[in-house]
């Protein structure tokens, strides 16, 4: 078609045959409104549907020599896909064999019409650009700015302290160093986004950023904001102005007007797992749009994940080291055969200390899990004890009596364990609630404190109070607390994970910087390279000592790995699909999953991720589109289903 407006249109699909561009007449009535970034209207040709879609381009021309059909209607009244958003999208959905548009799904907000045309109307008001601000401390002097200014990927060890800001808050002290990462970005015009796992880390980061920034240079996307409050978020950071943009993992695909800096704060954490298809981690988008727009990638943590640990040694991530090796002091400990009365699960030595302790301020204990019941295991051996029946775990009842399954409520009063035969049980872990419960009872005129999933604390003060929290919802203490006891090491080890050891070093250090200058921090019942680790806060070399086992065992991310889910005749050509696109690759399984489906898992070297992600992409099209003729006299069969996930974070 030459001559007229011709617009190429993203069809908002889940199916993969439509995850292409098509193009569309632009009918005169809607030539004005019909601009690149635009949510439009489309017709679809089977059945005469109307579908979503955005307009990604304007073309003059098109090579479909028929007739194009017209768009149907201009949805939105401002663009809302940048340009830049789109070529992530696109890019991050090829690497991971998914659609764009599922993740643009999970970049743009749905929109709200009535923030839409009060934004228009609006008189923006951006605020000021700070000045040169003070060296970002902690590192050598301006190392992390001249990284920022030359667009470098960096890795930073954390401080693990909490700072007082100068409005008198306490925040750890990595919301201060991204603080003035971003004030440093924003001084020369330029945006940041920054990503963290979930709403207690943005509360510290924005207190963090009032010191800096003009706090309307802030923006916060949160979904515990409303869905107008986020939607009027999005079209800010739409706008010609630089800003800060802070929140979760989909904060990686915002828009932002002359990106400088990318930071991610604690990208090992489960909640950076995005959970939605096609799954993609946002440090891999990050590392697409940083070599996208040439901004800076900053990743920070207290430990450091194993994946960015091999980015560094591949020399793809810069490492900055602090200008001091300074560490939180940790003593690790092992549990008493004869503990002291009411401490049963606490040595006497950490036992005293938490008395002492609380004569000058708070205490923090962290514990595996919420709720009241013990979680149990085989006296014997340690395995995780389990319902005969079902297979729930075994805890023991508020009430008291016969320990019973979690999930049937089945009596385990003849429970022999199916390792070694034993048939007596041992508490594993006793839950948030009973801990306090038992805390209370041993320290009587001590207030205690229960912060956990369903009772969230973000801060205490300086009082002394006992603190109990879950793993990840530790609230901070002004000035620090005063002595830490991470409580359920064993249990913690306890889960069937290839990571549960990262984890557990993560959630330790992170609890442990919490804690005062000085003050102790005991781990329970945890001993060998990992309580070592942590001892000497040597966190970056425990790193490099897994990433080399699970490359000796070709596991990720020494490799990557791609999960295929489908009916065992697909599973089985999936695989050969993938081990014939490239060298070098390999599969394992497949083995049974949910409904009758089977699972198999493709194990490949990085260079050769392109080709088994257009290799799966195509089995995915062919089984969407294979069509499957009736059979007289029975039921119609379900639609056939191939799900890949690549980099697949529940792959053990």
């Amino acid at each position: 078609m030459a001559g007229g407006s011709v617009a190429r249109v993203l069809v908002d699909s889940p199916l993969p045959q439509l995850d292409q561009l098509f193009d569309y007449a632009v009918p005169e009535r809607l030539r004005e409104a019909a601009v690149a970034g635009v949510r439009v209207r489309v017709p679809l040709r089977s059945g005469g549907r109307i579908a979503n879609g955005w307009l990604v381009e304007v073309a003059s021309s098109s090579e479909f020599e028929g007739r194009l059909s017209e768009l149907d209607d201009v949805v939105s009244e401002v663009p809302l896909l940048m340009p830049e958003v789109w070529a992530l999208a696109r890019a991050a959905a090829d690497r991971a064999a998914g659609n764009a548009g599922d993740i643009l799904r999970v970049a743009i907000p749905s929109r709200y019409v009535r923030a839409e045309r009060a934004w228009r109307a609006a008189d923006p008001d951006p605020g000021e650009l700070p000045g040169p601000g003070a060296a970002i401390p902690g590192y050598e002097r301006g190392r992390i700015e001249t990284g920022i200014d030359a667009g470098q990927r960096m890795a930073l060890a954390a401080d693990p302290r909490p700072v007082r800001l100068d409005s008198g808050e306490w925040v750890g002290a990595w919301a201060a160093t991204l603080a003035a990462a971003a004030a440093h970005t924003l001084a020369a015009d330029r945006s940041s986004l920054i990503i963290v796992p979930d709403y207690r880390d943005q509360e510290q980061l924005q207190a963090a950023l009032a010191d800096r920034v003009d706090p309307r240079r802030v923006l916060r996307t949160d979904a515990r904001q409303t869905g107008g409050e986020r939607f009027r978020a999005f079209l800010d950071a739409t706008g010609a102005d630089a800003r800060v943009v802070i929140g979760n993992r989909s904060t990686v695909y915002a828009p932002a007007s002359r990106l400088g800096l990318i930071a991610i704060w604690d990208d090992g954490d489960s909640l950076q797992n995005e959970q939605l298809a096609p799954g993609v981690h946002p440090r891999d988008a990050a590392l697409i749009r940083q070599e996208q727009s040439g901004a800076a990638l900053l990743f920070l943590g207290h430990s450091r994940s194993v994946e960015v640990e091999r980015l560094v040694e591949i020399g793809w991530v810069h490492e900055v080291p602090p200008v001091r090796h300074v560490r939180p002091k940790v003593i690790p400990t092992e549990q008493q055969a004869s503990p002291e009365p009411g401490s049963a699960r606490i040595p006497s030595s950490a036992w005293r200390a938490a008395q002492q302790a609380l004569l000058d301020g708070p205490v923090l204990v962290q514990v595996a899990r919420p709720g009241h019941a013990p979680m149990l295991t085989c006296d014997r051996c340690r395995e995780p004890a389990r319902c005969s029946a079902c297979g729930g775990a075994l805890v023991v009842p508020r009430s008291g009596g016969d320990p019973r399954c979690v999930l049937c409520g089945t009596s385990a009063s003849t429970w022999r364990c199916p390792v070694c035969e034993a048939t007596k049980l041992r508490a594993a872990t006793v839950g948030a609630s009973r801990t306090a419960e038992e805390l209370g009872r041993a320290f009587p005129k001590a207030r205690v404190i229960l912060s956990d999933g369903e009772r969230p604390v973000l801060k205490v003060g300086a009082e002394p109070a006992l603190v109990v929290a879950t793993r990840g919802a530790e609230p901070i203490a002004d000035g620090g607390y005063r002595a830490v006891l991470l409580l359920d090491g064993e249990r913690m080890l306890l889960r069937e994970s290839l990571r549960v050891a990262e984890d557990c070093l993560r959630w330790w250090a992170n609890a442990a910087a919490l804690a005062a200058p000085g003050a102790p921090i005991y781990l329970v019942g945890v001993a060998g390279a990992l309580a070592q680790s942590l001892t000497s806060w040597r966190l970056s070399e425990w790193a490099s000592g897994e990433l080399a086992s699970r490359r000796a065992l070709r596991f990720p991310p020494a490799v990557r790995v791609a999960s295929v889910t489908a009916a065992p005749a697909l599973v089985a050509k999936a695989l050969d699909a993938a081990r014939d696109a490239a060298p070098g690759v390999d599969s394992l399984g497949p083995v049974p999953a949910d409904e009758g489906l089977e699972r198999g898992i493709v194990r490949f070297d990085y260079a050769a991720g392109v080709a088994v992600a257009k290799a799966l992409r195509a089995e995915m099209i062919r089984v969407a589109t294979e069509r499957r003729r009736p059979v007289a006299g029975q039921p119609p069969k379900r639609p056939a289903v191939l799900r890949v996930r690549f980099d697949d974070p529940e792959v053990p």
